[in-house]
């Protein structure tokens, strides 16, 4: 039977076994036609872990920006991104990647493991990983960050729509809705539009008439 909620059993295994930092990873923005992809890195305090840590797509918008702010103030957090320059040059997933290494290396202290939401450990992982299919919603810790980089990342689209409008990225994070779609046709592909994505892509091979 599945978990309804993370646990910090995970880490209460690896601390077990002498390991004494542990930190949960997770990134956000594989999907979207534009922006960055986002990642997080939280080393949770076990006496300190707020409550109703959860995958980020089971919370509310409210619920998440109030937990981004308490784990921001009790964990250690690292947050790093990979540029749509990147996601086109090397591809999605290999850019998703790249965004959990940076995050993963921007923290105060190297954690010892890294539990990484999916099915795989990123390459240049600087340290023990461990992956952990949907962990978002088994581990605390990636459960917080996947918190972060979410809030993060819905922040940042926010703050380009301002700077773009027309596209409906404060409401649709960059992912292809039917508006952000009918917005591209309408208005063409911007700097920040993953030009390797199929729609965008097809935009761009257009012939001029």
């Amino acid at each position: 039977m599945e978990k309804t909620a993370p646990d910090y059993s995970f880490e209460r295994a690896a601390i077990d076994k002498g390991i004494k930092i542990v930190a949960g990873v997770d990134e956000v923005g594989r999907g979207p036609l534009a922006g960055p992809v986002t990642a997080a890195a939280v080393i949770l305090d076990p006496d300190n872990i707020p409550e109703g840590l959860n995958d980020s797509k089971k919370l509310s918008a409210k619920k998440r920006d109030l937990l981004f702010d308490q784990i921001m103030n009790v964990a250690m957090v690292s947050i790093a991104h990979a540029s749509v320059a990147e996601i086109d040059e090397i591809n999605i997933r290999q850019a998703s990647h790249l965004a959990m290494v940076r995050a993963i290396q921007g923290l105060d202290q190297l954690p010892q493991l890294a539990l990484i939401d999916g099915r795989d450990i990123p390459k240049e992982t600087p340290c023990s990983g461990q992956a952990i299919i949907k962990g978002d919603g088994k581990s605390m810790s990636i459960a917080a960050a996947s918190i972060v980089a979410k809030v993060t990342r819905d922040r940042l689209m926010v703050d380009l729509a301002q700077h773009h409008p027309g596209y409906g990225w404060d409401k649709n994070a960059g992912y292809p809705t039917k508006s952000h779609i009918a917005a591209l046709n309408e208005l063409g592909v911007t700097q920040h539009h993953r030009c390797s994505f199929g729609p965008v892509h097809k935009m761009l091979s257009k012939p001029f008439s």
